[in-house]
């Protein structure tokens, strides 16, 4: 990847981060918090998903995906689950890079 590449999808994350965290807030809505993090299980392993998602595809995922397995700290197996993009997304658009 040339560097101007590198530049664009670290503009590109950086514009997709607080759409990311928006959706994954609404997911973790009423799933008990983990005591380590204050977070449900699979809200890092959803967020990680859905920006390598953008980055890689440009879009939004549609319809149901499946997260994958994840390890906790204390390499303790966390399952896969399923995520319906289409509910947690609803109406939100995804913001562009000017000139792109």
């Amino acid at each position: 990847m040339s560097q101007e590449q590198q530049q664009i999808q670290e503009l590109k994350k950086a514009l997709y981060l607080p759409v990311i965290k928006e959706i994954v807030e609404g997911w973790a809505i009423g799933k008990p918090p983990l005591a380590s993090t204050g977070k449900p299980s699979g809200y890092y392993r959803l967020s990680n998903y859905l920006l390598e998602y953008l980055l890689a595809e440009g879009s939004f995922p549609t319809g149901i995906h499946a997260m994958p397995e994840g390890v906790d700290r204390h390499n303790n197996i966390e399952p896969s689950f399923p995520v319906d993009f289409d509910q947690i997304i609803g109406e939100r658009t995804l913001p562009e890079l000017v000139g792109q």
